[in-house]
């Protein structure tokens, strides 16, 4: 009884904390000069016009002529001064900001790195600072930053975005809308010189600003934004059924490519089902410290940090099975669906750890846990 008393108050805080937040919008693109920052002024302008406090945190023009145009008559919190590497450096001031406290301040480019010596690493993280003061946030992110779709972004476009956000960031957004635009269109402005200088045209449009790229980044970011809309209806409109909750258990070993590939499929789908999710990481005699590599153990550390910054819990046990120990935390955590890589193995490595998967399924068969075989 007092464990459920304790659990109540915990939810009700929860609810009193929520409210006091501030509000979250989030504009998305599928690339560099679709709008995002123009429309996130043109929304400050129409704000401070209906007598809302409006600041700009940070914005970042990147010399567009239309889009600095936007900038005057609003009003702008002064950068805060950094010595870096013998040089003058200017970032977004977060103690000003929260001093400040306007009722909507504007943050361009979410998914930027702070200077280091920042009170946060990520920009990300201070306007997750902001918003727990109580302040509105608008801000701005590209499809391919966010964490769970690095792989894909790097097969499209052949580049390893190194600025990321974690998915959950864009989970908190009480709305997410997307700037589109046509292929055509974005090709247009591109050779226009409104995207880049002209000196970098002729390459933007060989490399990254491709038709093919293009589409299927829009199409990503579609698919974002299709799903975000999804999980606020689910979670916004009452409903008289009251399904069991789906929890995804992601289940890696030491080898890093599969263990990367599963904790990222994994946190899309937790992401889509806006659903709490696990990391497993069974350490059986064969993966014990000593027997394998130092490479090994690095990447199992960068993996599992990378499953936290996803939003995942993590999960780490000792055990001769690993399918016993599969089977255990589906019962302690209630797990709905197992996701595992699938086997890269040699014939007899497969032949033995085929024992490992009749065990699972054979427990498994009778209950309505699924199993996810993930590429």
């Amino acid at each position: 009884m007092r464990q459920e008393q304790r659990q109540s108050a915990e939810e009700f805080l929860k609810l009193i904390q929520r409210s006091k937040r501030g509000k979250f919008k989030v504009y998305i693109g599928m690339s560099a000069g679709v709008g995002k920052t123009y429309r996130m002024l043109q929304e400050a302008h129409s704000l401070m016009q209906s007598g809302v406090q409006v600041k700009i945190g940070y914005i970042e023009t990147h010399q567009r002529e239309e889009t600095a145009a936007l900038v005057a008559g609003l009003v702008l919190i002064p950068r805060k001064q950094f010595f870096y590497k013998g040089k003058q450096i200017e970032d977004m001031d977060l103690e000003a900001v929260l001093r400040l406290h306007p009722e909507v301040v504007i943050v361009d480019e979410l998914a930027h790195s702070n200077i280091p010596g920042s009170k946060n690493d990520k920009r990300w993280q201070d306007v997750m600072d902001i918003l727990d003061a109580g302040i509105n946030v608008i801000s701005a992110v590209n499809i391919q930053h966010i964490e769970s779709l690095n792989a894909e972004v790097k097969d499209i476009t052949g580049i390893d975005i190194q600025e990321r956000i974690p998915d959950q960031v864009l989970a908190q957004a009480d709305e997410v809308v997307q700037i589109d635009l046509t292929v055509s269109d974005l090709r247009e402005r591109l050779q226009a010189g409104k995207i880049y200088k002209s000196d970098k045209i002729a390459a933007a449009l060989k490399n990254f600003f491709t038709t093919s790229n293009i589409l299927q980044l829009r199409e990503l970011a579609l698919k974002e934004v299709a799903s975000h809309v999804e999980k606020k209806v689910e979670t916004e409109i009452s409903s008289s059924i009251h399904a069991k909750p789906t929890r995804f258990l992601a289940c890696i070993s030491s080898n890093d490519k599969t263990a990367k590939a599963v904790i990222r499929k994994s946190a899309r789908l937790a992401n889509y089902f806006h659903s709490r999710w696990y990391v497993l990481y069974v350490q059986t005699p064969r993966e014990n410290p000593n027997r394998i590599s130092l490479a090994k153990q690095r990447h199992l550390i960068n993996n599992l940090k990378l499953a936290t910054e996803l939003g995942a819990e993590i999960i780490k046990v000792e055990h001769h099975s690993v399918a016993q120990a599969i089977l255990q935390q589906v019962e302690e955590r209630k797990i709905t669906s197992i996701c595992i890589g699938k086997p890269r193995l040699h014939l007899f490595q497969i032949i033995l750890a085929t024992n490992v998967f009749n065990q699972l399924l054979k427990k498994l068969s009778s209950s309505a846990v699924d199993v996810i075989i993930m590429s």
